[in-house]
């Protein structure tokens, strides 16, 4: 499972057969500029508040100890869903021409992005073990982000490298329920917590 922001990097047949979740947080930033550009429209406000509906009903579902988002209401965020992408397509015709020369209007490619690939837009409504955005992905390379931005550099590859590895070691630690100062604790004992490997669990 790949949660991404649809850049080509992640977004590629290189990384083999497997499931991809678009960021809806990204998707609802991309709407926001679509409502600006075409302030009468309704249906980038439709889209967003669909999205925003189905991430609110995934983050109950999963407070109140439920395996899966309530029938009605994901029926009916998922209408208002696939009419809004309806709308807008109608309403945002296609240029024609081959994409390397022809630029298309505003909000025509994610909206195709968002009827041909619907099934991993909303994949994490149908499966809450699926986060939405990638959000904590993001949050996890911030403090190094800002590091550069203050001192201009991170130091040597080595350096970077090693930082890298502690944060990502720790994150997922914390992601399986640990309480950091033991998981490092242990790790200076050379008691070192391994995550359980998928094929196995």
């Amino acid at each position: 499972m790949v949660v991404h922001d649809r850049y080509q990097n992640y977004d590629a047949a290189g990384l083999g057969t497997r499931d991809h979740q678009l960021c809806a947080a990204h998707l609802i930033r991309d709407l926001e500029d679509c409502a600006e550009t075409y302030p009468e429209a309704r249906w980038p406000r439709q889209l967003q508040m669909a999205l925003r509906g189905l991430i609110h009903a995934a983050n109950l579902a999963r407070e109140q100890g439920r395996d899966a988002i309530e029938a009605g209401t994901l029926t009916m965020f998922t209408k208002m869903f696939r009419g809004g992408v309806a709308v807008g397509l109608s309403e945002v015709k296609r240029i024609p021409g081959p994409a390397k020369t022809v630029t298309q209007p505003v909000g025509r490619v994610l909206l195709e992005v968002l009827r041909d690939r619907a099934g991993d837009v909303l994949r994490f409504a149908h499966d809450l073990r699926i986060p939405p955005t990638n959000n904590q992905a993001e949050r996890d390379l911030r403090p190094a982000k800002t590091q550069q931005k203050i001192s201009g550099r991170l130091r040597s590859e080595r350096h970077t490298r090693h930082r890298y590895a502690i944060r990502g070691y720790l994150s997922t630690a914390i992601k399986h329920g640990l309480d950091i100062m033991t998981v490092l604790r242990d790790a200076l004992l050379g008691k070192l917590w391994m995550p359980p490997d998928p094929a196995t669990a």
